[in-house]
């Protein structure tokens, strides 16, 4: 399985406490709808961290039930406890998804030769496509070029690494260590176009939930060839990009999804609602690329 192009790290929407069912389905369609390239639930952006194993269960079987195998999904499985992880693997795996997304384990800190035993222990027991997600910003650990080659090397069924290091340096490093092969993705909007410019194969976007049509585009451009398309589509969205992260992500991005008419604002704690200030910001960027 090789993961190309972009895929929208989906807002989980809730209503009065519980997952909004229908919300959910619908705002898949519309992913669907609007060309994007594939679909990771329960990430950063779903809020996975709030919800319950029965909830994240329900998460992963909801979307693929509605994609249909029109397009991938990549579910995420990760966690801190590496037989936890295990765990929603199998299930993700069971349940019908393409591949599983996993988080280096976030609090642990665990040594490069840990995240190596992690890794290598789910993939030895569960035979499914397996994506790391490398984020240090979020986990307090970063999985090195060095420990990801291994895993490649050592493990086929790691495909590929979601990257939100932020460093290029240390991103050009992953291919060279891992092989042209290896499925580099982007986990941040603002490098989508770098990454691609050194081998990558596309981005795990939060940006897509309000955009999508426009981060497909950027993608595809650049598989085709089209450099000045895929650089002005980069440009485009930089603005969004920005909102997006006006505060802690999911924060504005589904406070954007609440002012395009796509789920109610609701929040689990400890995330709360936008800033007052924000809020104006985040509608001014909308209303400039046209969204409300």
């Amino acid at each position: 399985m090789r993961f190309t192009g972009a895929y929208t790290a989906l807002v989980t929407p809730f209503k009065n406490g519980a997952l909004d069912e229908q919300r959910y389905r619908r705002f898949i369609e519309w992913q669907i709808e609007q060309g994007i390239n594939g679909l990771v639930p329960c990430g950063t952006t779903g809020e996975s961290a709030t919800l319950s194993h029965d909830e994240h269960e329900q998460v992963i079987r909801i979307c693929v039930d509605q994609a249909k195998g029109r397009v991938p999904v990549l579910a995420g499985a990760g966690s801190n406890n590496t037989m936890e992880a295990i765990r929603l693997t199998r299930f993700a795996k069971e349940a019908g998804a393409d591949g599983a997304l996993l988080i280096t384990p976030y609090y642990n800190k665990p040594t490069q030769e840990g995240l190596y035993q992690h890794f290598a222990a789910i993939a030895g027991t569960v035979n499914f496509p397996l994506v790391p997600y490398n984020v240090p910003g979020r986990t307090g650990c970063n999985l090195l070029p060095a420990t990801l080659g291994r895993l490649a090397r050592e493990c086929p069924n790691i495909v590929g690494v979601k990257e939100a290091s932020g460093d290029l340096t240390q991103i050009s490093e992953v291919l060279e260590q891992c092989g042209s092969i290896f499925c580099l993705l982007s986990g941040d909007d603002f490098t989508v176009l770098p990454i691609l410019s050194v081998g990558g194969c596309g981005v795990i976007s939060v940006t897509s939930n309000i955009a999508p049509a426009k981060m497909a585009k950027l993608c595809s451009a650049f598989a085709q060839g089209d450099l000045e398309s895929a650089r002005s589509l980069h440009f485009e969205l930089a603005p969004l990009n920005r909102a997006m992260f006006l505060e802690t992500n999911p924060i504005p991005v589904k406070t954007a999804l609440h002012m395009m008419g796509y789920m109610d604002l609701e929040f689990r704690l400890p995330l709360c609602p936008l800033g007052e200030g924000n809020v104006v910001k985040l509608r001014g960027a909308l209303r400039t690329a046209k969204l409300v």
